[in-house]
């Protein structure tokens, strides 16, 4: 299996949206513009075991790097929602 890198060819962009959007589990969670608990619980079992899976292949020095990224990951991931929420929300101006 080819490597998919995860920047772009300018590295000034990050291809991991691009991927989840094509993987199927997600597209078919997504269908309905719903998530619910059993998707949500699918999800976390596949990043479970995912994780288990790599997590004992990494020596130290490896382990806290991807530790780290996969923190900031997550961190951009729900600053990204929150984002797209506030954004989408309706600003009303006072008039008086």
């Amino acid at each position: 299996m080819a490597r998919k890198s995860w920047l772009d060819e300018s590295a000034e962009r990050s291809l991991i949206d691009d991927y989840v959007s094509k993987m199927e589990s997600f597209t078919t969670a997504m269908a309905d513009g719903r998530v619910d608990n059993h998707e949500l619980e699918a999800q976390e079992k596949r990043l479970l075991s995912a994780m288990k899976l790599v997590e004992g292949k990494l020596d130290d020095s490896l382990h806290a790097e991807v530790t780290t990224l996969l923190c900031e990951l997550t961190a951009y991931n729900v600053m990204q929602m929150l984002s797209n929420i506030e954004q989408a929300r309706p600003h009303p101006t006072f008039v008086g």
